[in-house]
């Protein structure tokens, strides 16, 4: 079995999940199945159908591994840190749709150098 990568805090799990979604395909495809499973998770509940929830996970997933497996071609981060990677999804498309995204990728880029 494959040892995860090791993190010294989140900010730079962070800045390492940035970089495992470098193409702004992928971003796309996350930003799409972490909306429409969010959707899904809140109709269920208004409409009384709890168990409807667990949909969120091939909904948010299918569109988040497809980019990851088809248009970065690496392993998704969750597979070794499942709760940062989840609440970095939300941080990534909460930078996405505030349009902070473009700044945050051009600073850690700086910041590798």
């Amino acid at each position: 079995m494959i040892e995860p990568q090791k993190f010294a805090s989140y900010d730079e799990f962070f800045e390492f999940y940035l970089r495992q979604h470098s193409d702004p395909l992928s971003r796309i495809l996350h930003a799409i199945g972490t909306t429409l499973g969010v959707t899904v998770v809140v109709a269920a509940l208004v409409l009384g159908h709890p168990w409807y929830v667990l949909l969120f996970f091939p909904i948010g997933y299918g569109f988040a591994w497809t980019g990851h497996f088809l248009v970065e071609k690496n392993k998704p981060a969750t597979f070794g840190h499942p709760f940062w990677s989840f609440i970095s999804d939300f941080r990534m498309i909460g930078l996405m749709f505030t349009g902070r995204l473009a700044a945050k990728l051009r600073a850690d880029s700086l910041r590798e150098r």
